[in-house]
């Protein structure tokens, strides 16, 4: 199933629990620089687009397009592999959590350096082995998430396709945006249906996977077990776990 078909499926109410998370904002925004005209591939709602620029989005979702307030940026049903624009056609181009739904991440990449002189992207590192046990959602309740991610290109092919740098992005520990990950020192929120439908990864592993999940992360919260076994996370302000910026 391709991107808008996912999201055609479930995205009705993505802007339930998916908003700006500012801080993060704030870093995407800075790695634009001084770019005034900016292509936002993979668009969806439109929450990381930086107020005071000409921004042009690309959304192959209908579900989502509709979600779109009236007041942003015009929006164009296509693909990140086939972007309707002329080489050099912005001082930007920036995708947000969306790379992983591309049928082919890296010809995606070049379409947004061919049309951009500058390029920043949200994404995951999957490259580092160990980045599935440092989230214990996918640790302890989720580990079919490791072959959501077998087979696509890691994070060092994906750099080298557009001769990107990497910049870590740490998630707070009151993220505004309920994107997988947000909610890592609040687990009670990932019983909440709300919270998973907005978020694609719980789709994609399926019911089964999901009703199994939920069940267990429960009753681990109802006995205390999953306090004792992350008691190390109370305290943190932030955590590190694998989200990083393309910036090219």
């Amino acid at each position: 199933m391709s991107g808008a078909q996912l999201y055609d499926s479930i995205g009705a109410g993505y802007t339930m629990t998916r908003r700006t998370e500012p801080r993060i904002a704030a870093q995407v925004w800075a790695a634009l620089g001084e770019a005034r005209t900016v292509l936002n591939v993979g668009a969806g709602t439109g929450s990381y687009e930086p107020p005071g620029r000409d921004v042009i989005a690309v959304e192959p979702s209908a579900v989502m397009r509709a979600q779109r307030p009236a007041d942003a940026a015009p929006c164009v049903a296509a693909a990140a592999e086939s972007l309707p624009f002329a080489d050099r056609s912005f001082d930007a181009a920036m995708a947000f959590a969306t790379i992983h739904h591309w049928q082919d991440p890296i010809t995606g990449l070049r379409e947004m350096r061919r049309v951009a002189r500058r390029v920043v992207v949200f994404t995951h590192d999957t490259t580092d082995t160990g980045w599935l046990h440092r989230f214990w959602l996918t640790r302890d309740y989720l580990p079919e998430v490791a072959d959501l991610v077998a087979g696509r290109p890691a994070l060092t092919e994906l750099a080298r396709a557009i001769g990107a740098r990497t910049e870590p992005v740490p998630i707070p520990w009151d993220c505004a945006d309920g994107f997988f990950e947000a909610y890592w020192r609040r687990p009670e929120a990932y019983l909440d249906e709300n919270v998973r439908r907005g978020v694609s990864v719980w789709a994609r592993v399926g019911p089964d996977a999901e009703r199994r999940a939920v069940r267990d992360l429960r009753d681990d919260l109802t006995s205390g077990r999953w306090a004792e076994r992350n008691r190390d996370l109370a305290d943190l302000d932030a955590a590190e776990l694998g989200l990083r910026l393309l910036i090219a």
